[in-house]
C-alpha cells in the first residue's frame, strides 16, 4: 500500500507521515504463547496542523475467534519529532505560536536527522490508573524503537517501572510489540535492561498486528 503524505502536513510530519490513519486488528497479551490472552485493537494517528501526531488506542478482550467479550483499556498521547523549542513554538499552556510551521520546509527537517540516518523522537501516553509514559526513541524509515525516560504513577496506581515499544510497517501492517517492567527501579541487569525491587527485568507485555482501515 503506497504512502498518502496530507497536503496539509506540517513538514517535520513527514516522517512520521506513514502513521496517521485508522488501523484495527488483533493481539495476544504476554509472550503470545499458548494460553496467552487475545485481544481486539484500535488505533489512530491524527494531526491538526501542529508539529504532533495525536495517538489514541482503545482495546478489547476476545475469545480465540476474535468475538468482543469487554473492554479491556484505552491509551492516549501525542508523537513527535525530539527537538529544541524555539519561540514560533506554541506553549506553555495556550500562549498562541507562529501562524507558518516552526520548520518551514524539507531541509530544515533533514537537519534533525541523526548519525544513525533517523530522526530522534518523544512520546507521550497516558493510561487510566493513573500512569503516563514519557518514551524517547528513534524513527528511521518505516521502523520505530522507544523506551521509557519517566513513568509516573498516581498514589494508587499499579507497580510499573519502565517500558520498551517497537513498531514496524510490514507490507503495508502495522505490527508492534510492548515490554513492561513492574515494580521500583533499580540496579541494571546483565544487559543494562532495567531491573526492580522485586528482581523483574523487562518482560513480554503484549503484540499485535494490525491492518490500515482508513
Amino acid at each position: 500500500m503506497p504512502i498518502e503524505i496530507p497536503t496539509d502536513l506540517t513538514p517535520e510530519l513527514v516522517p512520521l507521515s506513514w502513521l496517521i490513519g485508522e488501523w484495527e486488528g488483533r493481539g495476544r497479551l504476554g509472550a503470545g504463547d499458548e494460553g496467552s490472552e487475545h485481544f481486539l485493537q484500535h488505533v489512530s494517528f491524527t494531526h491538526n496542523g501542529l508539529p504532533y501526531l495525536q495517538y489514541r488506542a482503545e482495546s478489547w478482550l476476545t475469545d480465540e475467534d476474535g468475538t468482543k467479550l469487554r473492554p479491556l483499556t484505552v491509551e492516549t498521547g501525542f508523537w513527535a519529532l525530539e527537538r529544541k523549542q524555539l519561540e514560533a513554538d506554541s506553549g506553555p499552556g495556550l500562549v498562541p505560536g507562529d501562524i507558518v510551521p516552526v520548520l518551514k520546509s524539507a531541509d530544515e527537517v533533514e537537519a534533525l536527522r541523526n548519525k544513525d540516518g533517523g530522526f530522534d523522537i518523544s512520546v507521550s501516553i497516558s493510561h487510566p490508573g493513573g500512569i503516563s509514559e514519557l518514551y524517547y526513541g528513534q524513527i528511521k524509515g518505516p521502523q520505530i524503537q522507544l523506551s521509557t525516560d519517566m513513568v509516573m504513577r498516581g498514589s494508587h496506581s499499579k507497580d510499573y517501572s519502565a517500558a520498551t515499544r517497537i513498531f514496524g510497517l510490514v507490507e503495508g501492517n502495522l505490527l508492534w510489540r510492548w515490554d513492561v517492567a513492574t515494580g521500583s527501579p533499580s540496579a541494571t541487569g546483565a544487559a543494562g535492561e532495567p531491573k526492580t525491587e522485586a528482581g523483574n527485568g523487562l518482560e513480554a507485555h503484549a503484540s499485535a498486528f494490525l491492518k490500515k482501515v482508513s
